[in-house]
């Protein structure tokens, strides 16, 4: 029987990350995936023929340029094409249009309040000094806050060092960590829609409202990424994202990787306190050196690892970490393009709307808005005006779709994992898709006569379908007390787990959730360093 250096369980994108890492520094490497097609939760299906959806992630910004480059992605079939900006419809016809032009971004809010536009320039550079301050995070793993190894102190000390670089930024940087997303941008901003559309990003995949306390963390994490240099920007890989699990797939195997599909591990075989491979379900038994994880940490440590393995106090700690689900997903197959009645002034004046429907599109109006809509997950409810994040990626890739045909992918916040009063998500599916469309129908009077098809994700299909525990989108929810050491919990090292030779490389781990691909890349080097 082949014994391999490592087998990595989950192809979702970090742990085919990390595989085509540890490939490339010639270990022997299997990826174990349990469904028909690698990807996890960055995948595109086509569940209506013709039409292809981005079933759960649906954009691309955080994912790490050295991984495209250390990858060779583009050789393997990635391609990103950018969005051009994002469109927050408001009540009443009227629109707020963010360009990634900074020039058009002005004239636009002008329009709006000349205070404000003055203001998000500021505000833009504060951001990216912010973040920048921070993004030496993701490409390193958290050093111990308790550890005296000399490794850890020298990694404390470079980390210093980079904060030193921006001590200037280090107070706002503080205030911002503790505070919600409603109360920073609303020290910036006057306009309603802006203030909403911007505190939006402090909510998505958590269990926070946007006048929660750490939201604000949630959106500079969201403000950290960038496509070929331009910070803040967001793209859709050509194909749709599973096309970025199959180039990443693409890249292992070209490596030396294998990778096995229809593959469900149903136990980590530990011998002697140190993992020694996993057993398949039927019962096929897979020995390796390295067992690393791609699934999250609660799914690992009470599902596939046996509990008298791990001491109480730590199955405690997992016990306990969040992994509350609080979004769903709604995909449309359409049968010709959105009329939003924002934009009929735009088609009065005989100008294209193809420019506008060509990036993200954000129903949130105001920070009440979405407060409200938290106010009804609160109480066990689905959101019944949900914040939605759409894109329309037909726009920039028409292989996606038919000729003259769409498809819509719809985020959606807020899906409770835990409904009130005993209710399943079986019977409340087909409700939440309609609380989704009667939302979208105030602002596109057309929708629901050019739907074609539509597929309702909620947080239990995420979990059922996806592996990902409450139907959490980021493995664990983004808080403070889930974050750099602490993440997912003290006592897993950064990448190391209590049980040796078992590591985590999924979105539970530093630095977080998002296609990123940083975890995976991290717990790679961490195995080849002997961490």
């Amino acid at each position: 029987m082949k014994k391999y250096d490592a087998v990595v369980l989950g192809a979702g994108h970090n742990g085919l990350t990390c595989a085509a890492y540890l490939a490339r520094a010639g270990r022997s490497v299997l990826v174990l995936e349990r469904r028909h097609l690698v990807g996890g939760a960055t995948v595109t299906e086509e569940i209506y023929p013709g039409f292809k959806y981005t079933v759960c992630s649906y954009v691309v910004s955080l994912f790490r340029p050295q991984i495209i480059a250390d990858l060779n992605l583009p050789a393997h079939g990635f391609e990103l094409l950018p969005l051009d900006g994002t469109m927050t419809p408001m009540p009443g016809g009227d629109y707020l249009m963010r360009w990634h032009d900074t020039g058009d971004t002005r004239r636009e809010l002008i329009r709006h309040s000349a205070k404000d536009a003055e203001a998000y320039e500021r505000f833009g550079e504060l951001m990216y000094r912010l973040a920048m301050t921070v993004r030496p995070l993701l490409s390193t793993p958290a050093p111990s806050a308790t550890s005296l190894s000399p490794k850890n102190l020298a990694a404390l000390l470079r980390l210093g060092k980079t904060f030193g670089q921006q001590s200037e930024y280090l107070y706002e940087l503080a205030k911002l960590m503790t505070m919600s997303s409603a109360d920073f941008v609303e020290r910036w901003f006057e306009t309603p829609v802006l203030q909403g559309t911007l505190s939006a990003s402090g909510i998505i995949g958590t269990f926070l409202g946007p006048r929660s306390p750490g939201s604000a963390y949630v959106m500079l994490h969201h403000y950290m990424g960038e496509i070929d240099g331009q910070f803040r920007a967001w793209g859709f890989p050509k194909g749709g994202m599973g096309s970025v699990a199959e180039a990443l797939a693409s890249s292992a195997r070209s490596f030396g990787a294998e990778i096995r599909t229809n593959a469900p591990v149903e136990q980590i075989l530990i011998e002697k306190g140190e993992a020694r491979g996993v057993v398949l379900e039927g019962g096929e038994e897979i020995r390796a050196s390295t067992v690393v994880s791609g699934v999250d940490p609660k799914n690992t440590f009470e599902k596939l690892v046996e509990p008298d393995h791990l001491e109480e106090d730590f199955r405690k700690k997992i016990s306990r970490y969040k992994t509350r689900g609080s979004s769903g997903k709604v995909n449309l197959a359409l049968d010709a393009l959105p009329e939003f009645t924002c934009l009929d002034p735009v088609r009065r004046r005989g100008e294209p709307t193809k420019p506008y429907l060509a990036g993200g599109i954000s129903i949130s109006p105001t920070i009440d808005y979405l407060e409200r809509a938290y106010d009804d997950a609160k109480y066990g409810q689905f959101s019944r005006r949900p914040y939605l994040d759409m894109i329309i990626p037909t726009m920039i890739d028409p292989s996606m779709a038919p000729p003259g045909k769409h498809v819509m992918s719809i985020f959606v916040q807020y899906a409770p994992y835990e409904l009130a009063n005993g209710a399943h998500w079986d019977d409340q599916r087909e409700a939440f898709g309609d609380a989704v469309i009667d939302t979208l129908a105030e602002y596109v009077p057309n929708i629901r006569e050019i739907i074609l098809h539509r597929q309702v994700v909620t947080p239990w299909d995420l979990e059922q379908t996806f592996g990902l525990t409450g139907g959490n989108i980021f493995h664990g929810e983004l808080s403070l007390d889930q974050l750099l050491f602490l993440r997912p919990v003290p006592g897993t090292n950064g990448y190391k787990t209590p049980i040796r030779k078992l590591y985590l490389c999924g979105s539970g781990s530093h630095p977080g959730g998002g296609v990123m691909g940083a975890p995976g890349q991290l717990a790679a080097r961490a195995i080849l360093g002997g961490a």
